[in-house]
């Protein structure tokens, strides 16, 4: 696989990361999300007054995306996506960006791979992500060893995600998501589903070593005394972000703001026409 010639430090062991989303395909529960996701972007496209001819699919799972959107073609995300310029009229980037070393550079490629007015459609989770487990985690490590180790993948700020697609030269960006509360037995419940979802620890910087007992146990701790679900105290609540990047290829049939002095009223003069309007 080829990697980038900077030399700028990795994010991702990517070797760790297509294991773990290799163990989640032979657990046929890695999913959840994924379904999530398709959900989601399918509602999207429906609001969309356009025909899409030739898709494709960014993704870790390919056999899920190929299933939900079977004329797509799906590719892997590696740093050279295997996608020719000016190709396809839709890319959807699924559920792989925060496992990105270079995300701006991932969304260039899709650009680069749309024809003119085609539309980037990127999901990924933002940065509020599993902030619950993050906490417990840190604060008992701590504790126990008076260190800390990479454990939670650090993830983007939806304001620091839409500035990419600027970043990446597409136009009429977009950036929106929801969060979406989970329950879980415990935190071993929660590391459990992480690694059927593939999306355990593949930092390039993580620990390499087992994890002591105590920390694991203490952070099961700090996460039920914090972070109860409110249904059930007995159980742990965390939160999954998921962001949605929208963009366009930039074409002259799409609308261009003003120039700045271009308007023929002032705002204020707008705003007092509202207000006698409405006495």
């Amino acid at each position: 696989m080829n990697r980038p010639t900077d030399q700028r430090p990795l994010l991702t062991d990517r070797a760790a990361l297509d294991r773990n989303r290799a163990r989640a395909r032979r657990t046929g529960h890695a999913d959840l999300f994924h379904r999530i996701a398709a959900d989601e972007v399918e509602d999207r496209l429906a609001e969309v007054n356009r025909t899409f001819t030739a898709p494709a699919i960014v993704t870790g799972f390919p056999d899920f995306w190929a299933e939900r959107f079977p004329q797509a073609r799906v590719v892997a995300d590696e740093d050279r996506l295997d996608l020719a310029p000016g190709a396809h009229d839709l890319v959807i980037h699924a559920l792989a960006l925060h496992w990105a070393d270079d995300p701006v550079g991932q969304i260039v490629q899709a650009r680069r791979a749309l024809r003119e007015d085609g539309l980037f459609l990127g999901v990924c989770f933002g940065n509020q992500t599993l902030h619950e487990l993050r906490a417990a985690l840190a604060q008992a490590e701590a504790e126990v060893t008076g260190g800390l180790s990479p454990r939670i993948l650090p993830m983007g700020e939806i304001r620091d995600l839409g500035a990419l697609l600027q970043r990446a030269g597409l136009a009429l960006p977009v950036a929106d998501g929801f969060s979406q509360r989970v329950s879980y037995r415990d935190l071993f419940h929660l590391a459990r589903d992480l690694r059927a979802m593939g999306e355990g620890n593949a930092m390039a910087a993580r620990l390499r070593r087992p994890t002591r007992r105590e920390v694991l146990a203490r952070a099961a701790a700090h996460l039920a005394a914090h972070h109860p679900d409110r249904d059930d105290p007995s159980r742990v609540a965390v939160t999954f972000d998921l962001v949605f990047l929208t963009g366009w290829a930039p074409s002259d049939s799409q609308p261009k703001p003003l120039r700045p002095g271009s308007a023929q009223r002032s705002l204020a003069d707008a705003l007092n026409d509202i207000r006698k309007q409405q006495k």
